[in-house]
């Protein structure tokens, strides 16, 4: 496939329950992504006021001027809260706590469910994936996340109650589908948290397997110290520790996804990307 020709993917990662593991996923499946093909390129928005896709990038709190609440209040314009990461082709638009003051301050506003799919139209077209870390709520921040999608990855933990908030969470896609936004797909849930040496986990994993499909991605996150340990130090997995089980599985779930579009990655020399002052 011609990646010039390619439209860019806009990924939501999305689930209103917290803790299952979606800004790890939303960081190391683009890192895992960007460092397997140097041809795309790639952008993170820090979605959530918590700001923890920003930390695993190693931005610091005191260092997010020009941030996406900037950017959605009008304040600056997205070009420049853009940042770079350690990988070449992929950068980040950072967060803070103030944007938990937008879900007040843009409900005012006529068309908010467009803001960021508004700001995001002058740079879009400089990138080949772009990935949403959303907040674990189906709030306005969500929604906007949904409306400029084109598709959205949902990390499910695997624990007793899993399917019941996900049935919550399709509701949700097909309101925005019939109001909002007709082209928004589920590009697959992700089995998040997965402990082997527990039954409840393979339990599970066939439960979901078996009501939902093929949507579900053959990859699964199993527990790993070093993911935690990883966005700790501000690095993805894959620049922590390259030869971890966490990031050998994200690295597995961004050749899924390659494969199902048909598209090219190389898994030598990953450390290429990485700049020289990483």
């Amino acid at each position: 496939m011609n990646i010039k020709s390619r439209q860019a993917e806009i990924i939501s990662m999305s689930n209103q329950k917290g803790g299952v593991g979606k800004t790890t996923s939303c960081i190391n499946l683009a890192a895992a992504m960007a460092s397997l093909n140097k041809e795309l390129k790639f952008l993170i928005i820090d979605l959530d006021p918590q700001g923890n896709a920003s930390t695993g990038f190693g931005i610091k709190r005191g260092e997010r001027q020009n941030n996406i609440y900037d950017v959605l209040t009008n304040r600056v314009d997205i070009k420049d809260s853009i940042r770079k990461t350690a990988l070449t082709n992929l950068q980040i638009i950072p967060a803070t706590l103030d944007l938990a003051a937008a879900e007040f301050e843009l409900q005012k506003s006529n068309g908010w469910q467009y803001i960021l799919q508004n700001n995001l139209e002058s740079v879009v077209k400089n990138y080949d994936y772009i990935f949403i870390d959303c907040p674990p709520s189906l709030g306005l921040l969500t929604i906007n996340s949904l409306v400029v999608a084109t598709s959205i990855i949902i990390p499910l933990q695997c624990e007793f109650f899993a399917l019941e908030g996900l049935s919550h969470l399709f509701n949700t896609i097909e309101k925005i589908k019939v109001h909002l936004n007709p082209k928004l797909r589920i590009e697959g849930i992700l089995l998040t948290m997965y402990d082997k040496r527990n039954n409840l986990s393979k339990l599970i994993e066939s439960d979901v397997r078996e009501n939902i499909g093929d949507l579900v991605y053959q990859t699964i996150i199993t527990r790993n110290v070093a993911l935690p340990e990883a966005s700790s130090h501000g690095k993805p997995i894959i620049i922590y520790n390259k030869d971890s089980i966490g990031a050998k599985a994200y690295l597995n779930l961004a050749i899924e996804i390659y494969k199902k579009y048909n598209l090219s990655y190389n898994v030598k020399n990953l450390q290429e990307l990485v700049t020289a002052d990483e």
